[in-house]
């Protein structure tokens, strides 16, 4: 059986500051690519360096709200916050940092035409701006 490819691109529509569970809406989105794989590897990588993604909790939403508190309490945002860009406004920065320790690419296993994620785990969009754009999520799957 030869390896095969498929690549698709994702746009999320722009989301308010925090972290959001988006794994039904990537399914939605791969679903005809993703069920001719029975073993392979889907790579996801955002294209954006204000956003995150990253695989966590999906049943409690009290996670996603912990971790954007846990965020905004270790990055600090306004006038004592001690960054020099701040070009695009004072979360410009945070959200780089945010960014960074979270990162934004995943790469999950495939397993007969589907994800192989925990039984409580899903994918997470991290915003990190208070007024956000759209956001662009490549995906591409290898496999057989």
């Amino acid at each position: 059986m030869a390896a095969k490819w498929a690549q698709k691109t994702i746009v999320l529509p722009p989301h308010k500051r925090g972290c959001h569970l988006v794994t039904s809406k990537i399914l939605k989105e791969i679903e005809s690519d993703l069920s001719g794989f029975k073993c392979g590897l889907a790579h996801f990588f955002l294209q954006h360096t204000s956003a995150s993604l990253t695989v966590n909790e999906n049943y409690d939403s009290d996670v996603q709200h912990d971790t954007e508190t846990f965020l905004n309490r270790i990055v600090p945002e306004g006038r004592s916050a001690p960054w020099k860009h701040t070009m695009e406004g004072p979360d410009d920065m945070p959200a780089h940092i945010k960014s960074s320790m979270f990162g934004c690419s995943l790469m999950i296993p495939i397993t007969n035409g589907q994800l192989n994620l925990g039984t409580w785990q899903g994918i997470w969009f991290c915003e990190h701006r208070d007024h956000a754009s759209s956001r662009t999520i490549v995906v591409t799957m290898n496999g057989v």
